[in-house]
């Protein structure tokens, strides 16, 4: 396959970007030891709204349960009366991810029970075969069958405005068809080094607490409340591919013109180096960029990341980034000449500006 692959080297401070389920930074252990970690779906979601941001013509794809009522509104466009409208898009979804009846009941909310992922055209093309199918037929039970299997539909979409969905991917348990093989591949984040999670203890003081009768008196000059929060710091080493035949006149984004193509490779590129989960951003705001980006372009191959250059966690008294680059460089360099491995491109941050190095890697898209 055809791979552009990013190996990223990033520091972040006192931070929790990603938290497990008890509000702690999430772990692994690799080499022996304890590492800082950043799940791939927390960097997806990241760079997907990145991405989205940066190019919101061709990134309109929506994960949600809320699709019932965005059909129905497609099909009255196209001519289907309201109430028959909700009715087919109601069938349709149920079918499609199971209407869920108690949010009905209970709130007057029209939902499915599983996350779906589809795109304003995807949506736009099952109304208009819903409308179609309502105009067209008289037979109830054969108006069922056909509303249940208008997904067909969402074929004729070809993805033209829904880079995210080419990119990351959807998976449809209930109608194959549907299903697409995300372009994209991601690593999880691990430090390069061993790092353990540190705890913030807090307070926060009510400024009327002299003026609180229900406060003894040698209590009132004390905080109003205290707390915990744990927290990490490192280096991390992330890594993202990119498959281009997936993208091409035959697949997932055939219906773009081959510029738009590279807009969206383009927007990819940007947004997987800037983007930065949000947890705690107010409180621990840790947003840095990264200290080194290697960008590869490869005509053949597999995905490969570098991990294995801190399968020995780096240690230094003068700053880990430096050691991690260096690190990685070595390895990188003993892979190409072990395995023969030649990139058709190798560009790196920070020595090309990102404007550069995003030029650099689409002269081969």
């Amino acid at each position: 396959m055809k791979l552009i692959e990013l190996h990223i080297l990033q520091s972040f401070p006192v931070s929790c970007l990603n938290r497990d389920d008890v509000g702690a930074p999430k772990t692994a252990t690799f080499g022996g030891v304890t590492r800082a970690r950043i799940s791939s779906q927390c960097l997806k979601r990241a760079i997907r709204l990145q991405a989205k941001e940066l190019c919101p013509e061709l990134f309109k794809g929506e994960r949600s349960k809320l699709i019932v009522q965005p059909i129905a509104e497609a099909a009255e466009r196209h001519g289907a009366p309201a109430d028959k409208a909700r009715e087919a898009s109601k069938k349709f979804c149920d079918g499609l991810a199971t209407v869920d009846e108690s949010a009905f009941k209970n709130k007057g909310i029209l939902k499915v029970k599983t996350l779906m992922f589809l795109s304003p055209s995807e949506r736009e093309e099952i109304g208009k075969e819903l409308a179609t199918i309502l105009k067209e037929s008289k037979d109830t039970k054969a108006s069922d069958k056909k509303i249940k299997s208008a997904a067909s539909k969402v074929q004729e979409a070809k993805l033209k405005d829904a880079a995210d969905i080419a990119l990351f991917g959807r998976m449809v348990a209930t109608d194959h068809s549907l299903t697409v093989e995300g372009a994209a591949m991601f690593s999880h984040a691990l430090s390069t080094h061993r790092a353990d999670n540190d705890i913030d203890f807090y307070t926060a003081v009510d400024d009327r607490q002299g003026e609180d009768p229900t406060v003894e008196e040698e209590d009132r000059a004390g905080s109003g409340m205290m707390g915990t929060l744990e927290f990490t710091s490192a280096v991390y080493y992330r890594y993202v591919a990119l498959n281009l035949g997936l993208l091409g006149d035959d697949s997932h984004l055939g219906a773009l013109s081959a510029e738009d193509r590279r807009t969206v490779v383009d927007a990819f590129l940007r947004a997987t180096i800037l983007a930065v989960p949000s947890a705690r951003k107010n409180s621990m705001n840790a947003h840095t960029m990264p200290g080194y980006v290697l960008g590869l372009v490869k005509d053949k191959g597999q995905p490969l990341q570098l991990i294995n250059a801190f399968e020995k966690p780096v240690s230094s008294k003068s700053g880990l980034i430096d050691t991690s680059v260096a690190a990685l460089k070595e390895h990188h360099e003993q892979l190409k000449k072990t395995w023969g491995i030649k990139p058709s491109a190798e560009i790196a941050i920070p020595d090309k500006p990102l404007d550069e190095f995003c030029e650099e890697i689409l002269r081969h898209v």
